[in-house]
């Protein structure tokens, strides 16, 4: 099976630079899985898992809370809004996401589609939050 490069970036740190033969990427419109000869893309992504298998076949999954993919054929970059390695993940900061999204729809003055774009965050935290706790 061939390989190609990931670069998983949060503004914190560079959490992955290295060969990888899939990565598995929570993308707005679903989840989808990038392998090496992947057509270019960019894609969003949102709160959720990223699977990643290397190269020397281990598999290590890592937390992210939105943001970007650009693939490429030979390689794909994820800039994360902000993303953990899973055994580093705390549970409270997704119940922190949470409380201020539910706060946010509870204020008055949001028109329909912002109510429905924070509805759908809301609902990506909360499998976010089932699939890390169970």
């Amino acid at each position: 099976m061939a390989d190609f490069k990931l670069e998983l970036v949060s503004p914190e740190r560079l959490l992955l630079s290295e060969q990888v033969s899939e990565v598995v990427i929570p993308a707005t419109d679903g989840e989808m899985t990038v392998m090496a000869n992947h057509a270019p893309t960019m894609t969003t992504i949102k709160p959720g898992i990223i699977t990643v298998k290397t190269a020397g076949g281990q598999t290590n999954r890592y937390v992210v809370f939105g943001g970007f993919a650009d693939i490429l054929p030979t390689g794909c970059t994820v800039l994360a809004e902000s993303a953990v390695p899973v055994s580093e993940f705390d549970a409270t900061l997704v119940e922190r996401r949470i409380e201020a999204a539910r706060a946010e729809l509870e204020q008055p003055h949001h028109g329909d589609e912002h109510r429905t774009k924070i509805e759908n965050f809301l609902s990506e935290l909360t499998q976010l939050n089932e699939n890390v706790s169970g």
